[in-house]
């Protein structure tokens, strides 16, 4: 398994050489389309990306958990959580599977 990470710029770069934009457009297209994702889950909006999935904000309730150490209970705040569900197609690409027509193939 690789140990790289994409990164802000990797993006910038790949709207650079796809698009043909300006490298400063590039970066700006990328940091407005992270922004308008950042601002929805904040506001507290469901971000569906077609072929790719889903993040959603949900709300925690408090509750009671364990310190493994001491075994002490300790309280949990309440609080909100980002979760992301992968859609079916980019969970086929990533298990090599073919994809036709938006539906996984083996």
């Amino acid at each position: 398994m690789s140990t790289r990470t994409l990164t802000r710029a990797d993006l910038m770069e790949a709207v650079f050489t796809a698009v043909g934009l300006s490298r400063n457009d590039s970066a700006q297209m990328v940091e407005d389309i992270l922004d308008e994702v950042c601002h929805a889950l904040m506001r507290g909006e469901t971000v569906k990306l077609s072929s790719f999935g889903t993040f959603q904000v949900r709300q925690k309730s408090q509750r009671v958990g364990r310190n493994p150490k001491t075994g002490d209970e300790v309280p949990i705040a309440p609080r909100r959580v980002l979760v992301f569900r992968p859609s079916h197609v980019l969970k086929a690409q990533i298990n090599g599977e073919e994809v036709l027509d938006g539906h996984a193939h083996d």
